[in-house]
């Protein structure tokens, strides 16, 4: 059976790293709103073939989504005018060093996304997955027109887990808290 290939479809690269991780449970944004499932892909920029891949599939959702982006207008704006996606981590995050030489897209979805393991079985213990891990995303780009804002939008599918990594945020594992101690607290 031949796979159908979806143009706005991407599987990032094995170094993209988690960072805002809500893969467990649905957060309501700032303001309210419906909850959500979302992460923000931090992707290298030396990982060229996954930017390569980005950039198409946003071009390919604005050319599938003209219509929609056109809206009452007369005329369907340029893509480099909309906003997108895929922003520079060295712009936009310049005192977060984990968004140091790397783009970084935030993606969300209002479904659960399927998390699996480096051998794609499932993972249930929800404490592996935290902000600063690594692995790939399947993610999907999509246009969008409402209430005046139109561009490009990233909706999440599924993550997969490659590697550990140091947790981001500040907030250090239990795990690590208490590997080195070597003081007996009973002498």
């Amino acid at each position: 059976m031949a796979k159908i290939m979806n143009p706005t479809k991407v599987i990032t690269g094995p170094k993209t790293r988690f960072s805002y991780l809500n893969a467990n449970e649905p957060k309501a944004p700032l303001g309210g709103g419906t909850p959500k499932y979302s992460v923000s892909l931090i992707v290298p920029k030396s990982d060229t073939a996954t930017v390569a891949k980005i950039k198409a599939a946003i071009q390919a959702a604005y050319e599938e989504g003209q219509s929609k982006l056109k809206g009452n207008s007369k005329s369907v704006p340029p893509l480099s005018t909309l906003k997108t996606p895929l922003r520079d981590g060295d712009i936009e995050r310049p005192d977060d060093e984990a968004y140091a030489n790397s783009y970084f897209i935030n993606a969300n979805s209002t479904t659960k996304p399927g998390v699996v393991d480096g051998d794609r079985q499932p993972i249930l213990d929800t404490s592996e997955l935290y902000s600063g891990i690594y692995g790939r995303a399947s993610i999907n780009f999509y246009a969008f027109n409402s209430n005046g804002n139109r561009g490009i939008a990233c909706g999440l599918n599924n993550l997969q887990k490659l590697a550990d990594g140091e947790p981001l945020g500040g907030h250090s594992r239990a795990e690590d808290d208490f590997a080195d101690d070597d003081e007996d607290f009973l002498s």
